[in-house]
């Protein structure tokens, strides 16, 4: 048996709702990978979908678990803050990579380092 059936109504329908919330976002974040063409536009939706969808799956499971056992879960708050923190660092560190490699290769349509302005010398 599951300790599921004891979880009372009105948790299990907050839980199934945020759990499929959390899919559809994930889902839709996989999609707008598949649909972009450009590697930049790529990188946005994963990320975007990642910790929307992680943030909403493991807000269900904090709920679940604290109705069912009268306690929070560490667990999940760890996954949601590990996620929320990597997931914009590697976003940003695959765009500086692939903005250095096409840089580098001279591709069409990549913006070029923009440089300080020079100061002009005083007379």
């Amino acid at each position: 048996m599951s300790h599921l059936t004891d979880l009372p109504v009105w948790a299990a329908i907050i839980v199934c709702g945020l759990a499929v919330l959390g899919a559809l976002v994930a889902l839709i974040g996989s999609v707008g990978l598949l649909r972009f063409t450009s590697f930049y536009e790529r990188l946005h939706a994963p990320t975007l979908a990642t910790s929307g969808g992680v943030l909403m799956i493991c807000t269900a499971s904090i709920i679940c678990f604290a109705v069912l056992q009268s306690r929070w879960v560490f667990h999940e708050i760890l996954i949601i803050v590990f996620v929320v923190v990597t997931t914009p660092v590697t976003l940003m560190l695959l765009g500086q990579a692939a903005l250095y490699r096409d840089r580098v290769e001279e591709k069409r349509g990549v913006p070029l380092k923009q440089r300080p302005p020079r100061e002009e010398p005083a007379e």
